[in-house]
């Protein structure tokens, strides 16, 4: 296949997926009421890098974004956590013992609630085809409850910070759109050893409404799902005294019968594995409410999304081509979320040519 076939290949494809797309993160071709607004756009002169084939689309009265921005981001969520292959470990001034399998312990419902502010720059590549970067900082608070061997209740409070990169693309099937998002961030708890990797993946359907005495602003809403999957393997470790509620200290002695009642029940070869543990020297801490700060809980365990799939649905305001407001909410499923952005846009680099 000579190069002239391969261009006039990558051309033809690139004007099929311009004709259908229709999203508001990408272009737009607008009806016969914006006639003039549309004549304009075949006029445009433009010279700037990104996106590629930016100026051919616009001399197809296609609309694009402008193809550099900014996006200011809150994000709150709240979601069950599954936890399996337990291990845990104590250091205290006497004595230091290491990771040790748990399994013996069952758990109840677990939860993480977290909100974050992030910083979103990003660039569309191609007018179908944007990539992006996610900085930011936040607080998580996990809440994990014990049933066996005790009914304890455990939550940390830490502080997060993230850094990664997105992929996303759009096209449009008739007077909808739909876009395909996915991003990969490194999330570092204050309290974990390493950080912990999420991949998440969206898929919006949606339609924008055109202004029809403004053009340049549009109202899109949208529905669509998201799903949540993290690195499973967590190492961490946590002061004895920050590790559980008051509410569980002031239980220390109801715990610590809990504790040998269930102990009392075991077999004499399920007795030595439970004493080969940190556990028994946890409850002892607990049920004599010894809150010494220099006892260390040290941890290890696979965790990951109850549900890793939620419903959403979402709705996005464009004052013009620079400025931007949407919001998003996760509704249906264990996940619930919300999100709100502010986004700036503008057309960045010139072309030499």
């Amino acid at each position: 296949m000579n190069k002239i076939y391969k261009l006039s290949l990558i051309t033809i494809l690139f004007f099929f997926i311009a004709e259908q797309t229709q999203a508001q993160y990408a272009t737009k071709k607008f009806k016969s009421k914006h006639e003039a607004y549309t004549d304009s756009i075949k006029n445009v002169d433009y010279n700037y890098v990104f996106p590629i084939l930016g100026k051919a689309t616009y001399k197809r009265g296609f609309d694009i974004p402008y193809p550099m921005g900014i996006m200011v981001n809150y994000i709150w969520m709240d979601q069950g956590i599954d936890i399996t292959n337990m291990q845990l470990g104590l250091t205290t001034v006497n004595r230091d013992i290491p990771l040790t399998p748990v399994d013996f312990i069952d758990f109840g419902e677990n939860r993480n609630t977290s909100m974050s502010f992030n910083v979103r720059p990003d660039v569309w590549i191609f007018p179908f085809l944007n990539v992006y970067g996610l900085f930011g900082y936040g607080k998580s608070k996990t809440e994990v409850n014990l049933v066996a061997p005790v009914e304890l209740k455990s939550v940390v409070e830490q502080n997060i910070s993230t850094a990664g990169f997105g992929v996303m693309g759009a096209f449009g099937v008739g007077p909808v759109w739909v876009s395909i998002d996915g991003n990969w961030t490194w999330n570092k708890p204050e309290l974990l050893d390493d950080p912990v990797r999420v991949n998440v993946m969206g898929l919006r359907i949606g339609h924008t409404f055109v202004f029809k005495n403004k053009p340049e602003s549009n109202i899109a809403i949208w529905a669509g799902g998201m799903r949540v999957k993290m690195s499973s393997e967590t190492r961490g470790a946590i002061s004895m005294a920050d590790a559980f509620p008051d509410e569980t200290w002031d239980r220390g002695e109801e715990i610590g019968e809990q504790y040998d009642e269930w102990y009392d029940g075991l077999t004499p070869a399920k007795k030595v594995i439970v004493d080969n543990t940190p556990v028994p020297d946890i409850v002892d801490k607990i049920r004599n409410n010894d809150r010494d700060g220099s006892s260390t809980i040290k941890y290890g365990m696979d965790k990951q999304a109850s549900q890793m799939w939620n419903g959403i649905i979402g709705m996005q305001y464009q004052v013009n081509k620079h400025w931007q407001f949407r919001t998003e909410g996760g509704i249906i499923g264990d996940r619930k979320s919300f999100l709100f952005s502010v986004n700036y846009r503008f057309l960045g680099f010139k072309s030499k040519h």
